[in-house]
């Protein structure tokens, strides 16, 4: 009798991530986002000028698209580069929650992160513990019911 592989749920998760708290400068030459900090391929960035520009349309054409998880990454409070922007995002992610919550989607399913720019670890860190989280959640039921898994 075969034994069934029992494969790990690899979650796809899109990163909406602030370049200025990226540990980038922000001098890189025409704006360009630096090398992705993320291992593999289980994390697509996306390189925002800021995270206040992430509206709450983007995380549901995300989760629409087929990913499992949504994490958006931005600067601390009171190193934002556009004086507010992180503080809107934070008016946006409420807005945001609602909306996954509408759609039956869990909470851990998304998340907001505002790092300081200086910690060039924290990005990787927040998100491999988002994966982790996310793995736990298992497979998104709009990528079940979408067709995009």
């Amino acid at each position: 009798m075969k034994k069934k592989s029992r494969v790990e749920f690899s979650p796809r998760v899109v990163a909406f991530v602030c370049k200025w708290c990226s540990g980038s400068d922000g001098n890189s030459e025409g704006g360009s986002a630096k090398k992705s900090p993320f291992k593999g391929s289980q994390v697509s960035s996306v390189s925002v000028m800021c995270s206040g520009r992430v509206q709450p349309g983007f995380v549901l054409s995300a989760f629409e698209l087929g990913a499992d998880g949504v994490i958006i990454c931005g600067c601390e409070r009171g190193s934002c580069h556009y004086s507010t922007g992180n503080e809107q995002q934070l008016e946006m992610f409420e807005t945001s929650k609602n909306l996954i919550k509408i759609l039956g989607l869990e909470p851990e399913r998304l998340k907001l992160e505002l790092l300081p720019p200086q910690d060039t670890g924290a990005l990787n860190r927040v998100t491999e513990e988002f994966l982790s989280q996310v793995r736990k959640a298992g497979p998104s039921p709009l990528r079940r019911q979408g067709g995009n898994g």
